[in-house]
């Protein structure tokens, strides 16, 4: 493989064996779970254990970063209160914790969980598959330009809760009905549907939600849009030379960097980099190279002092304040930057003060 000059080490995997250790009790209303930092698309908590890695999985799977793994959570939620019953049937025949009709089924149903069968009642297969369709959706909603209100009853990000709310409707009614009014379709079902996934989906947000980082981007233009694009991947885990304009990917070991404890885990890691997560920010308005130091050259022209930052400028860190750059990171405003840092962290939300040693910051400089 290409060796790929990025920023440090590659953080620990979560594994579905450590979901497997939580016991869960149903006792009619929503669960009392472990929080889970690090999804792909932000952390979760309050689903049923054997329910944990599969949402995580299926989020970190869908290009799109509004498919969160709190949405999918309660949207499970909504569909069968996460029942894998047999009797988990509805009227119009939809089966399993996501409710699936047969047709929808025939399109994304995979053996997902590897045990033979391509069954809407196992619940990898039926999450996996969930996360497919919802992940075609918001590309759908992407592309239809509609806007329709949802502020009665999501508070966050509007955009987000725009394309989230089209998804939705489009996955419990069908898109030609999102198309037939350009917005959520008017049936009272499938506006009951949309309205309580995405006040219910709070309930399951974990460490790494976008919503619980205090991030509040204003403005227009290209840093700020950056800005927003990369805190919707807030908890994606660090992964040595993963990631790049489409999204997160696996990464690799090279030399002493991907490695913790002597183990390679950048090779099993799917997600960013520091570079890699700044490329994407900025792809495709703004084409930035991929590593920290090649960022650096080529925004250099446009060097910017730490008491004119603004939202989305690049901050760079070399040891020693020479040589090439190890480090790139966002400035988010108040002090505080958005990063992909090291190994056995996530992208997150940190003061500037405690981001990268002091003595290493070379500067900043506006792409």
């Amino acid at each position: 493989m290409k060796v790929v000059k990025a920023c440090v080490m590659a953080v620990a995997v979560i594994t579905a064996a450590a979901f497997g250790l939580l016991v869960i009790v149903v006792t009619g209303g929503k669960f009392d779970a472990e929080a889970i930092p690090g999804g792909s698309h932000g952390g979760l908590k309050g689903a049923p254990a054997e329910f944990q890695p599969w949402l995580l999985k299926a989020s970190a799977a869908c290009k799109h970063p509004e498919l969160t793994p709190a949405l999918l959570a309660a949207q499970v939620w909504e569909e069968s209160k996460f029942s894998t019953s047999r009797e988990t049937v509805s009227y119009a025949n939809a089966k399993g914790p996501s409710q699936f009709i047969p047709g929808t089924w025939a399109v994304y149903g995979r053996d997902d969980d590897g045990n033979g069968h391509v069954d809407e009642f196992d619940i990898g297969d039926a999450v996996m598959a969930q996360g497919r369709y919802m992940c075609d959706m918001l590309g759908d909603a992407k592309k239809s330009g509609y806007h329709p209100d949802v502020s009665a009853y999501c508070s966050g990000d509007q955009t987000i809760c725009q394309l989230q709310g089209l998804a939705l409707g489009g996955y419990n009614a069908g898109w030609g009905a999102v198309d037939d009014v350009h917005g959520i379709p008017n049936n009272s079902q499938t506006r009951g549907y949309v309205r309580d996934i995405l006040k219910n989906q709070r309930d399951y947000e974990g460490p790494g939600g976008l919503s619980g980082s205090g991030l509040k981007v204003s403005g227009t233009g290209s840093g700020p849009d950056a800005l927003r694009k990369a805190a919707g991947r807030l908890g994606t885990p660090y992964a040595y030379g993963g990631g790049g304009p489409e999204g997160p990917s696996m990464g690799f070991c090279d030399g002493n960097a991907g490695y913790r404890g002597g183990i390679c885990l950048a090779s099993s890691t799917t997600g960013f980099d520091c570079s890699s997560l700044v490329q994407y920010a900025y792809w495709p308005k703004t084409q930035l190279p991929r590593t920290a130091d090649e960022q650096y050259n080529a925004t250099s022209h446009h060097p910017v002092a730490k008491a004119d930052l603004q939202p989305g400028d690049l901050m760079f860190w070399a040891h020693g304040g020479v040589g090439a750059m190890y480090h790139v990171a966002m400035y988010a405003g108040d002090g505080k930057v958005l990063h992909a840092p090291r190994t056995g962290k996530t992208v997150e939300l940190v003061p500037l003060a405690t981001a990268m040693p002091a003595d290493d910051y070379r500067g900043a400089t506006r792409p």
